[in-house]
Parts: structure tokens; sequence; C-alpha cells
């Protein structure tokens, strides 16, 4: 099957510190002229330009009726590829191939004049698009009915907040009928209910045979949407796989710091004389040390020390906070009596369906309570963990796609039952 999009080592390349040639006027190209003793000291002065490549070597194809989300950091290159293939940008190098017109949101207000009314700038896209203003005014009614921007639709788009140009910009992208729907991380400046809207919309798209690009940063959108992710890192994509593999590894990478703590020089690990922390970790059930889990797995936190002397009778104690907010805390029942001096491992099992998702980090505490209270260790923000629901199986959001409020996120059971005519 030939692809809908072919991109083949394509690369952008931006020069820092030095403005492009514009078109002058004849008063400016005087100016300028009058200027020019004193440019050309001050671009020898400071001759020094700095090069950026946006995009290196970038090669995919992606099949028509595809939908395939664009993840990464910002900075990566994600929106500077999708100029690229929505004709707003040319590449430095490299060719890039589309089968089909493009219907593209990017940024609010890409593709608009802020003069037109909202009416106006809805002929201006069809027309852009390739098609007859018949064509358009079949596809009106329902434009405006999605963007729910009535009142408005007489009014110059200049005059629009950023939600009303975002609805407006939309509607127009997914309504007239592209054969290939590009859209970025622009959503997130409408409200939750018209994002729920668009995203219905971007699925009734693909399952219409048309091919979606999407770039967001709101991952349980982005599995939802998408069976095919690329990531991209530093300009280049650097995994093209199915979209949870994808997403896990670009959480790993974004959150790879801090998910265990091991201390191999006893004098100095935290604690006191009598006993060491030595490490933390966190874990899943095969041992595996990890930084990010699914809502759907248990983990582990462990914890390794080293007892000095006899009869120590102490507990363990972990805290997991997020945003500031402490999630839970969870501590041994009962203190126990460590009699022999030595290595020591206690490990606490967190329960799947158990935390929302998020970023986590753990404090960690050894005490005695009974008598005169004694705290062995201390630590806050000792590890990290990353929490997400690749949206596979059961789960409590079921199909819902945006992030549950809260910071735990219990699998409850729900039941509706039919109990007669109103």
């Amino acid at each position: 099957m030939q692809p809908i999009i072919s991109v083949e080592n394509v690369a952008k390349r931006y020069t820092l510190g030095k403005t492009s040639a514009r078109t002058d006027t004849l008063r400016e190209s005087l100016v300028d002229f009058a200027r020019a003793p004193l440019a050309m000291i001050r671009n020898r002065r400071s001759s020094s330009t700095e090069t950026l490549w946006a995009l290196k070597d970038v090669t995919l194809k992606v099949a028509p009726g595809e939908v395939v989300g664009l993840i990464g950091r910002n900075g990566a290159g994600k929106s500077t590829l999708l100029k690229i293939l929505s004709r707003i940008t040319e590449p430095t190098t490299g060719r890039v191939e589309l089968y089909g017109r493009v219907g593209s949101l990017l940024e609010v207000g890409t593709g608009f004049h802020p003069e037109l009314t909202g009416r106006e700038n809805i002929f201006l896209n069809g027309v852009i698009l390739g098609m007859s203003h018949r064509d358009i005014r079949k596809k009106f009614d329902e434009i405006i009915a999605f963007a729910e921007i009535e009142r408005f639709i007489d009014t110059p788009v200049k005059r629009y907040s950023s939600g009303m140009y975002v609805r407006l910009a939309f509607a127009v992208a997914a309504h007239l009928e592209p054969e290939i729907l590009v859209v970025d991380e622009v959503l997130a400046v409408g409200d939750l209910a018209f994002q729920n809207k668009c995203l219905g919309k971007m699925e009734d798209a693909s399952l219409g045979g048309r091919t979606v690009l999407f770039v967001s940063h709101n991952m349980p959108a982005i599995t939802r949407l998408c069976s095919r992710a690329l990531l991209l890192e530093s300009g280049r994509v650097v995994m093209d796989g199915a979209t949870n593999d994808v997403i896990s590894t670009y959480l790993e990478r974004s959150f790879s710091a801090g998910h265990s703590r091991e201390w191999v020089d006893q004098s100095q690990a935290p604690g006191t004389e009598e006993l060491k922390l030595m490490a933390v970790s966190v874990m899943r059930q095969d041992g595996s040390v990890v930084s990010t889990a699914t809502v759907a797995e248990p983990v582990l936190v462990k914890l390794v020390y080293v007892t000095t002397q006899p009869s120590l009778k102490f507990r363990c104690a972990v805290v997991f906070n997020t945003q500031g907010t402490c999630a839970f805390a969870t501590v041994e029942p009962t203190e126990t009596l460590h009699d022999k001096p030595g290595r020591y491992t206690s490990i606490v099992k967190v329960p799947c369906d158990l935390l929302a998702e998020g970023e986590y980090m753990i404090n960690v505490s050894i005490f005695t309570s009974r008598g005169i209270k004694q705290h062995y260790v201390q630590l806050q923000n000792v590890v990290a963990l990353h929490v997400y629901d690749p949206m596979t199986g059961d789960s409590a959001r079921g199909d819902y796609a945006e992030r549950l409020a809260g910071v735990v996120s219990p699998r409850l059971e729900w039941t509706s039952e039919y109990e007669g005519p109103a």
C-alpha cells in the first residue's frame, strides 16, 4: 500500500541570533542604506552565530487511515515536524511527499486572518483546502454547531478569546474533510468538555479512514486515539512502535532519576551508629527496579538497612507524596525486635488500582515509638515513582481519556438498571 505521508531524511536548521531577510519598502531600503556603515561595524564585532537543528534525519511513512501520536519533551521537534508537513515551514534538507489535502490545527490562530469574521475564515480555509463554495456551505452549519460560537460567527476573529479561536479552528479542520488531519497540543487551551468533544471527533475521523497525526502531552488521550506512536528526542525519531511501548519508554526516560538510592560506603549512609540505611528502591513483583508503573500493577518499596547492635526494636514507615500532598502513609504494624546485628530488608506492597496517575516522591522513616521515641532514619523525597494508566484492560477510568482528580484512584463497581418509564 502506498503511504499517504512519506518523510525521507528530513532536517530543519535554524540560525540563532540572525534575522531572516525581509521584503522592504523603498523607505526602509533607504534607511538601511544609510545605516550600512554602522551595520558593517556591528557585524564585525558580533559575527558569531549558533546553529540549532530542530530536526535531524527524520524518516517515516504513514499509511492511509493510520492514527499516529507524536510524543516527546518540549523542544524535541514535534511541532517543527508538523509545520513541515503542513507546508508552513520548509525543510533544510530531505523530502516530504503528501498524497492528500492537509487540515492543520497548530498554535492558536494559524490559518486564520484576524480581520475576517468567523464566517469568512471558514470559507477561506475551505478554499485553501481545495473545496468548492457549495461543499463548504454543506458543512457550514455543522461547523458552527460544533464550535458553539453562533453568536460571534460574524465577529472578526481578532476579538475571539483563545478558547473561541480553538473551537472554531478545530471545527473547521475536522469538518472540511481533509485526507490528513494534523493536530498539535493546542487542544490544551480548550475546556475539558470541548477536549473530550475533539477527541471523539478525531476518533470518528480515524474510523472514517482519514489519517491523523496527533501531538499531545496527555498520555491517556494518545493511548485512546493512536495505535502507533513516535518518540522524538533532540530532533530525532528514537522509537517508532506500539503506543503503549513508546509511552512506557518515554516515561522511563523522562522520569528515570531517583527511582532507587544506594549507599555503598556504610560510613556515608544515612542513619545513626546503631542503624544505617543502605538502599531504597521501587520494584515490580518480579524484583525489577522501576521508575514508572501502571495503575493496574502493584509496586513494592524495598528498604535495606544494617544494624550494628543487638536487640534493636523499631519499625519502618513509607509515605507517598504528590504535588505537596500526602497521598498515604504506611507503617509496619508492630515494632520488630532485630536481635542480631547484620543486614535486613523490609518490603511494603502497594496494591494495584490504588494510586492515581502522577509523580510521587517517597519519604522513608525507621524509628521506635515505645518508650523514648527515636528516629534512626528520617529522609524526605528519597526516591520517586511515576504512575500512569495505559488505557488497556480494566481501570478506574474505563474508556474516559482525561485524568481523574485525586491522589488515589480505586477501581469501584458501578451498576445501572432500567426502572421503567419516567
